[in-house]
C-alpha cells in the first residue's frame, strides 16, 4: 500500500471517525470473519460427497451433507446482509464526520485562502474526494481484509490437504502479488492527475453557469463550451492512460491466476491417477484454491480503487493543512461594552511583498461618520477590511475601545462590525431569512421593520405578492443591483454593532432612495460609520473625509475644508456637479 507522508494526519483522522463508529464496524467485521469461517466447509462437504456418499457409497451422509450446504448458505445471506450493511453504514458516518470537519476547518480558514482557492476545487474535495475515501476506508479496506484471512486460512487447509500441490498453487502467486504492487503505484500516480484535473471542471462548470448571463450578454457559449470541452478531453486523457495501464497488467494477473488453476489441475489429476489424493480432495482442493486465487484477481482492482483513495487523502489533507494566516489572540482580552471608538495608528499593510496602504491615520470617536474617496485601487477596499481582521495590517496598529484589535478573540472583534461588502451576496432563500442572517435569535419583527424603512425597502416589500416571504435566486438573481444593495444593508442594521462599514454600497441607488438612505444613516446615534463611496453626495456630511490615492491618505478635512484646498476633493466635486452651488 503506498501512503504518502502528506495524508498520514488525514488517515489518522479517519481512522479515529472509525474508532468512534466502531459500534458498527465490529459487529460488520464479526459477520464477516464468521461468513469467512463457514465458507472453509463447503469444499469440505463437496469432499464428503464425492468420496464417501457417491464412491463409498455411504448415503445416510447426503442428508448430513446437503443440511450442512443449506445451513452455510442461509448463515452466509444473513452474515451477508449486516457485514454490508455495517460497512457502508458506518462508512456513510465517517463521511459525514469527514465533510462536516473538513467544511469547519474551511470555515475557520483566512479571506486570502479563498482568494487564491477556485470554489470548484474546494466543491470537489467535499464531494468527490470524500466519496472516494469513503469507498476506499470501508470497501476497499473491508475486501482487502477478506482477502488477506481468506489467503491465509485457505493456504493453510491447502497445505493440511496436500502439501506437494499447495507448493505448486502457490507457485506464482509471488508473481501475481508483483505485478499487482506495480499496477498500485502506476495507477496511484495517474488518481492524483485525474483528481486535479476534476476540480478543474468543477471549476470552469461553476463558474461557467454562475456567470451564464455574462456569458450570454457577450454570445461567449461556443468560447466556454471548447473550454469545458478542452477540460474534459484533459481529464479523458488521464482516464485513458490509466485504462492503458490497467489493460496492461490485469490481463497478466488473469493469465497467472488462471495457469494456477491449470497447473493444480494437471498436477492434482496425476495424483489422482496414481492414488496419491482422492477425487473428492482434489475437488475440494480446487474449490479452495478458488478461494486463493479470487484474492489475487481482486487485487487489480482493489489497487485502483485504493490508489484513487489515497490520491483523495493527500488531496483533502493539503486543506487541512492549510492554517489561518489571522489568528486567534495568545492572551485575549475581553470587552463587554463596546462605544466603537476606532482609532488607525500609523497602518501598513503588505500583500505578497506589494504595498497597499501605508503609514494609515485617522481617529474615529463613537457615533462619527468617515468618509473614504480614492480612485480604483487606492486601497479604500482593503483598508476597511484590517478593522475586522478579515486580513492582518503589517505594521502599526489599530485600537478598538483603547485595546488593539489584535488582542480580542475574532469571533468578539467581527461582532462589534456590521459590512456591506462591495461585492454583494445574497443566499437563495426568503429575503427575511437573507436579512436576519444579519441579526441574531433576539431581532424582533419591530427591528427588522426598522431596518427595512432605513434601507428604503419598505414599500419595494410591500409590492412583492409574498412579501418577506418572497424567495430571491442564488446570489441575488432577479433583483437589481439597488435592491441587492438595500437588502446588503438591511442586512448589516439588523446586527446592530457599533461599526457599521458601507464599501460603496450607495452606488448602484438613484439620487433620491441614496439620500433616504443618507438621512436615515445620519440618524443612527452611537453608531461609528466608515463610508467608502465615490459620489460627493454621500460623503459630503461626514464628520471627516479622506481621499486615498496609492494606498496614502494624500488629503484630509471636512467637506467645506478639502473644497477650501481646491485640490483632489475640489476637483471631483466640480466634475460632479458641473457648476452646480
Amino acid at each position: 500500500m503506498r501512503a504518502s507522508a502528506e495524508g498520514c494526519e488525514t488517515v489518522h483522522r479517519i481512522l479515529s471517525y472509525v474508532n468512534k463508529e466502531k459500534r458498527y464496524f465490529i459487529p460488520a467485521m464479526g459477520a464477516l470473519l464468521l461468513g469467512i469461517f463457514l465458507d472453509m466447509f463447503n469444499p469440505y462437504f463437496l469432499k464428503l460427497i464425492i468420496d464417501r456418499v457417491i464412491i463409498a457409497g455411504e448415503s445416510a451422509l447426503l442428508t448430513k451433507a446437503l443440511a450442512g450446504f443449506l445451513a452455510v448458505t442461509f448463515g452466509r445471506v444473513i452474515l451477508g446482509y449486516l457485514k454490508e450493511y455495517g460497512f457502508d453504514y458506518g462508512g456513510q458516518k465517517v463521511a459525514v464526520h469527514l465533510q462536516a470537519d473538513l467544511f469547519a476547518h474551511l470555515q475557520g480558514l483566512s479571506f486570502d485562502f479563498f482568494d487564491r482557492t477556485n470554489t470548484g476545487e474546494l466543491m470537489s474535495r467535499l464531494k468527490d474526494d470524500v466519496d472516494q475515501i469513503r469507498a476506499a476506508f470501508t470497501y476497499v479496506i473491508m475486501l482487502s481484509v477478506e482477502n488477506v484471512i481468506y489467503f491465509v486460512s485457505t493456504t493453510a487447509i491447502l497445505f493440511a490437504l496436500n502439501w506437494k500441490l499447495s507448493l505448486v498453487a502457490l507457485l506464482l502467486m509471488p508473481f501475481i502479488a508483483r505485478i499487482a504492487l506495480r499496477l498500485e503505484k502506476e495507477v496511484g500516480e495517474i488518481c492524483e492527475r485525474i483528481s486535479d484535473q476534476g476540480a478543474k471542471i468543477n471549476t470552469t462548470a461553476q463558474e461557467n453557469i454562475a456567470g451564464v448571463r455574462v456569458v450570454k450578454a457577450f454570445g461567449r457559449e461556443q468560447y466556454e463550451y471548447r473550454k469545458f470541452l478542452q477540460q474534459n478531453q484533459e481529464n479523458y486523457g488521464y482516464k485513458l492512460k490509466r485504462a492503458r495501464i490497467w489493460g496492461r497488467y490485469f490481463p497478466q494477473i488473469e493469465f497467472l491466476t488462471n495457469l494456477s488453476v491449470i497447473l493444480v489441475t494437471v498436477v492434482g489429476g496425476a495424483l489422482v491417477i496414481g492414488d496419491d489424493l482422492s477425487v473428492g480432495t482434489l475437488v475440494a482442493f480446487s474449490n479452495y484454491v478458488t478461494m486463493l486465487i479470487w484474492p489475487m484477481r481482486m487485487s487489480g482492482w482493489l489497487m485502483n480503487d485504493l490508489a484513487e483513495g489515497l490520491a483523495s487523502v493527500t488531496k483533502i489533507n493539503q486543506l487541512f493543512a492549510a492554517v489561518p494566516t489571522v489568528q486567534e489572540p495568545a492572551v485575549p482580552t475581553i470587552l463587554h461594552d463596546f462605544k466603537g471608538h476606532l482609532v488607525f495608528d500609523h497602518v501598513s499593510y503588505l500583500r505578497d511583498g506589494q504595498v497597499i496602504l501605508e503609514d494609515i491615520s485617522f481617529e474615529a470617536p463613537p457615533g462619527s461618520t468617515i468618509a473614504i474617496m480614492g480612485v480604483t485601487g487606492a486601497g479604500k477596499t482593503s483598508l476597511v477590511n484590517l478593522i475586522g481582521r478579515y486580513y492582518d495590517y503589517t505594521s502599526g496598529a489599530i485600537y478598538l475601545d483603547g485595546v488593539e484589535i489584535r488582542k480580542l478573540p475574532l469571533q468578539l472583534l467581527r461582532r462589534q462590525v456590521a459590512m456591506v461588502m462591495q461585492d454583494t451576496f445574497l443566499f437563495s432563500a426568503t429575503i427575511e431569512e437573507n436579512i436576519r442572517f444579519g441579526g441574531d435569535d433576539t431581532l424582533t419583527r419591530e427591528e427588522l421593520e426598522e431596518a427595512l424603512e432605513q434601507a428604503a425597502l419598505a414599500e419595494f416589500i410591500a409590492e412583492l405578492p409574498q412579501g418577506l416571504a418572497t424567495v430571491i435566486g442564488e446570489r441575488g438573481i432577479g433583483l437589481s443591483g439597488g435592491q441587492k444593495q438595500r437588502l446588503a444593508l438591511a442586512r448589516a442594521l439588523v446586527k446592530k454593532s457599533p461599526i457599521l462599514i458601507l464599501d460603496d454600497a450607495t452606488s448602484n441607488l438613484d439620487l433620491e432612495t441614496e439620500y433616504r438612505i443618507q438621512q436615515a444613516l445620519e440618524m443612527l446615534r452611537g453608531r461609528t460609520k466608515i463610508i467608502i463611496a465615490h459620489r460627493i453626495s454621500a460623503v459630503k456630511n461626514a464628520d471627516e473625509i479622506l481621499i486615498l490615492e496609492q494606498g496614502r491618505i494624500v488629503e484630509r478635512g471636512t467637506h467645506q475644508q478639502l473644497l477650501a484646498f481646491g485640490k483632489r476633493y475640489a476637483t471631483i466635486y466640480r466634475d460632479q456637479f458641473q457648476g452646480i452651488k
